[in-house]
């Protein structure tokens, strides 16, 4: 197999780094259903890929015949992944193991189909390697690091071990901590994830990030955004619902982070990421929508970004979960009607939340990927 541009080898590639791929990316991947039957089929009896099924959960792993196939290709790539009594060499059994490898599987997924660097060979790896004396580590931005990428700092890194994220994500002019959520609110401790944006504001500030280290630099105030993926647009308002379950043990609405973001495991997701991982593009977004409306008005006494017939408008197309309850609330409280735009596929969520308390005027995803992705 030495076409690295193949379906086949970017379905090994994405099951090495996460250990067991899910079946569903194979759609994802530009892979119908029909072709990927016989693809898989082809692996296995090249003895490349072979099938993982317990507790109704089916994923794929590399048999030992892709181990070498990619370890000979390209060693840099893939030995951090298939080297050594690692989780993505050697994958335990237990469900809960298993579906965050998969979920990972999914975020790589999002993250190629996005245009975003994530493979080791053709990033900084800025958590091992401290650049020398007078010299700075150049970024790609964006780029993407797994949480196991951030464990070898060492024992800096056992301060956010028990977090649930499953990397880091450096875009222009912010980081996101990535978390996947599937369909419904993850486990969330306040205080471990709180440690995750002390550990990245320590690290701006003072330390690989700050200035000096890395170019481009991050300033000691860069905000640090949770983005979450989940599947589906439905499971976004399930975490805006949600109040932390039993004992306060699931995820709800809080102080941790400034910036909540959600983005459905989906195509329209991929098309949100590269949104929200380019000032630029949400710059001129943002210029266009505000362009027929009128500036926003302190006397509403809420956070808004336009006023459209006397209503304050928010801007709701980059989907911050906080920044959408605090505008919910904050109509509530002064008896107000709002206006939200958004993407479509948005609106029936956000139609939910709000119910009579906002009108939603959309964009069009296809024109607007016509219009600055094309």
């Amino acid at each position: 197999m030495n076409d690295t541009s193949t379906a086949a080898y970017r379905l090994l590639s994405l099951t090495a780094l996460s250990g067991e791929c899910s079946p569903d990316i194979l759609s994802r991947l530009g892979i119908g259903p029909s072709y990927g039957e016989k693809l898989v089929t082809k692996l296995k009896d090249e003895g490349l890929l072979k099938t993982h099924y317990k507790d109704r959960l089916r994923g794929y792993r590399l048999a030992c015949g892709g181990k070498k196939l990619l370890l000979a290709q390209n060693p840099e790539r893939f030995s951090f992944y298939l080297s050594g009594n690692t989780e993505t060499n050697h994958p335990r059994s237990g469900y809960p193991r298993r579906l965050r490898l998969q979920q990972a599987s999914h975020i790589y997924a999002m993250l190629l189909n996005a245009g975003i660097t994530f493979f080791r060979d053709e990033k900084p790896l800025i958590f091992r390697e401290e650049p020398q004396a007078g010299e700075s580590v150049r970024m790609p931005l964006p780029i993407f690091y797994h949480s196991r990428e951030v464990k070898e700092l060492g024992t800096e890194a056992v301060k956010i071990g028990n977090s649930r994220i499953m990397g880091i994500l450096f875009a222009p002019g912010c980081i996101y901590a990535l978390f996947h959520t599937g369909t419904a609110p993850i486990k969330w401790e306040y205080q471990t994830e709180l440690r995750v944006k002390t550990f990245l504001s320590h690290h701006i500030s003072r330390g690989i990030l700050s200035r000096g280290s890395i170019e481009p630099c991050y300033h000691p105030d860069t905000p640090i955004r949770l983005l979450f993926i989940g599947s589906g647009m439905d499971t976004a308002l399930k975490l805006m619902e949600s109040t932390g379950g039993f004992q306060k043990s699931y995820f709800c609405l809080d102080s941790s982070f400034d910036y909540f973001h959600y983005v459905p495991d989906d195509a329209a997701g991929e098309t949100t990421l590269r949104l929200l991982c380019s000032p630029a593009l949400q710059k001129a977004l943002r210029s266009l929508l505000l362009s027929d409306l009128e500036p926003p008005c302190p006397d509403y006494g809420l956070e808004h970004d336009a006023v459209s017939e006397g209503m304050p408008v928010l801007l709701a197309f980059d989907f911050d979960m906080l920044r959408l309850s605090r505008f919910r609330t904050a109509l509530s409280f002064h008896g107000l009607a709002g206006n939200l735009v958004c993407f479509d596929f948005q609106k029936p969520v956000l139609q939910q939340y709000f119910g009579d308390a906002a009108a939603i005027e959309t964009i069009d995803l296809y024109k607007f990927e016509r219009r600055f992705l094309h």
